[in-house]
Order: structure tokens, then sequence, then C-alpha cells
């Protein structure tokens, strides 16, 4: 890892990226595209070290109520943040303040934090989010190696509901060829249902490859998956988007079993519910006495 100091820390609706970089070595991850401008090596976590000066300054002259989000580009909860601590003061400075939180992690070192997570909720208004890929633990550990397996994520998920606070699941990408049959969508699903997790974030049966991304995707491919990598060139040419033919049923069934168990499915009725400060984590309109 490396240390910068950064300029800024907070977006306009209340993003951010306490770090740059991952070390999870997902086999997909968009955010090595070159579209990004990580201009260093991907795995050399980049650290903002001045990022909590930064959040309190901002959380102090903030007007308007929001959710503070993070782990859009980079996950809160990668190993060295056990060391560093920086997502667990961002947390602190986030109930300090008053505002609510919605985290997106593959990491059962979230677990850490839950008191934390409690007490926003309490005051606020709290969202764990974690990605789930496949229901196999050894697929999961080819296609995301280093981090927390699909097992133990579910175990947090579990820690999460029995402790009150709300949660949903990204299940995404779902990889041609690999990860996208009706066995892993009903496992995932099955999964979602027992941990009760309130929305299901889906991008339909199928990923994007940009530049940056693509060749280490595909290099993967080549180590795990022999043969896999022509089939896609063959059927996916230089695609930025795509997904395999005849997906469509499984795409349906995917919205018919999560309106069955009234699990949220539609992806703008998620977010705004993610990220609106008047609606609670449980959906419904914050009254003012809730808010005092």
């Amino acid at each position: 890892m490396h240390f910068v100091t950064a300029k800024g820390i907070l977006s306009p609706t209340g993003g951010m990226n306490l770090y740059r970089g991952c070390s999870h070595g997902c086999i997909y991850c968009d955010s090595r595209s070159k579209c990004y401008q990580i201009n260093h090596d991907f795995e050399d976590i980049e650290v903002k070290v001045n990022a909590l000066e930064l959040l309190e300054d901002a959380l102090r002259r903030r007007r308007k109520p929001c959710v503070i989000a993070t782990g859009a580009m980079s996950d809160p909860y990668l190993p060295l943040e056990k060391e560093l601590r920086m997502t667990r003061g961002a947390l602190e400075l986030t109930e300090r303040y008053g505002y609510g939180v919605s985290l997106l992690t593959k990491s059962a070192l979230v677990l850490r934090d839950i008191d934390i997570l409690q007490r926003i909720h309490r005051k606020a208004k709290c969202v764990v989010q974690m990605t789930l890929t496949t229901h196999d633990d050894e697929l999961c550990r080819i296609l995301e190696p280093n981090v927390s397996t699909t097992s133990e994520r579910l175990e947090a998920l579990r820690v999460l509901r029995d402790a009150g606070i709300p949660t949903a699941v990204w299940l995404s990408p779902l990889l041609p060829y690999i990860n996208d049959t009706e066995e892993n969508l009903r496992g995932i699903l099955d999964a979602c249902i027992e941990v009760q997790a309130r929305g299901v974030v889906f991008f339909g049966m199928g990923m994007t490859l940009r530049e940056g991304n693509r060749e280490y995707f595909f290099r993967q491919l080549d180590e795990h998956f022999p043969g896999l990598k022509a089939r896609y060139v063959r059927e996916f040419h230089n695609w930025y988007a795509f997904s395999r033919a005849g997906s469509e049923p499984l795409e349906a069934l995917f919205h018919e079993i999560c309106e069955a168990h009234g699990i949220m499915h539609d992806n703008d009725e998620i977010f705004a519910w993610l990220h609106d400060p008047e609606l609670c984590a449980d959906g419904e309109q914050l009254s003012l006495l809730d808010s005092l």
C-alpha cells in the first residue's frame, strides 16, 4: 500500500472511497478498467491518509441530510482495514454527525463494526450490501480468491439480520458459461430468502468488459477455464456488455422468485431506498420524532 494526501473525500451525493485499488483478486473486477485512471498497480492500495479529517470537515459543513455510501470502487473492508481502521473511523464520524450509511462489501470483516452500525441504525439509517456471485465456495475461491467465501459472507448476513441491520445483495456478475446457471441462481436466491435480504441488485445474466479489465479477465480464463477465452472472443467479440443467448428465462425466474418472497428486485427502487435519507432502512418514511 501507499499513502496520498487527498483534496476531497465526499461527493455531492454522499459517496466516498477511502481506498483506491483492491487486493481481493476478483477475476471480473470492472474497477481495473483504464477509464477509472488508477495510475498504480491495482493491488498496491492507495490510502487517502487525510480522509477522516476531510470527512469530518465535510460532515460538519453539510446542510442537507444524506446517506454516506462507500464500496462502489474499492471495498471498505480490505484486509489492510484490520490495521488502518479507516472505515471504522469514518463510521464513527458518520454516527457523531447523525448521518445514515450504506456499505457495499464482500468481506465478513464488516461484523467487526456491528456495534457502530447498530447505533447508526437506531439514529438514522444503516444498510449493509453484500456481493454474492456463486453459492459454491470452491468456485468462489477461483472467482474471488482473496476475500471471504460465500459461506462466510452468508454467515455475516445472518449475524447482521439477527442484529437488526437491514441488508441487500448484489447478485453480479453472472459470467457466461461459468456461474450463469439456474442452479446457481436458485442457490443464491434461496440464501437471500433465508437471510431476509430486503433487495437483490441484478443486472441480468452477463457481464461487462472494458480495456484494462478485459486483459486481466482473459488471463484468468486461460489459467482457470482453459479454452473459454476463445469461446468468449468468438461469441462476444470486443463488446462492452454481453450475455449468452437464451438467458431470458433465467432473468424472468429471478424476478419471479423475488416477487414471490417480497424481495425488492427493481434496481431503481433499490437504489432509491439505499440513498434516500428520508426513507428509513425498512422502507418507511422517517417521521420528525424518528429523526430527533
